[in-house]
């Protein structure tokens, strides 16, 4: 083989190389950044689930203040 031939094979394995750890780092760091988004939009749903709690435990809590105050 010539010395071209075996240049540009070097030079085709180290691109592809390259490339491919591109991929592989850029994979991993979008995949990171998706899990931390998960963790956040589960505690916000946790926080809303609370909320949506206490706002129907202060519409009995109404309920019943007016009730004792005979407004019903």
């Amino acid at each position: 083989m010539s010395t071209e031939i075996i240049c540009s094979l070097i030079a085709l394995v180290g691109t592809f190389g390259g490339s491919l750890g591109g991929i592989l780092v850029s994979s991993k760091l979008s995949n990171y950044r998706i899990e931390q988004l998960e963790k956040k939009i589960e505690k916000l749903n946790t926080i809303l689930d609370k909320i949506a709690n206490i706002e129907l435990h202060l519409a009995v809590l109404d309920e019943r203040i007016d009730t004792l105050e005979g407004k019903k």
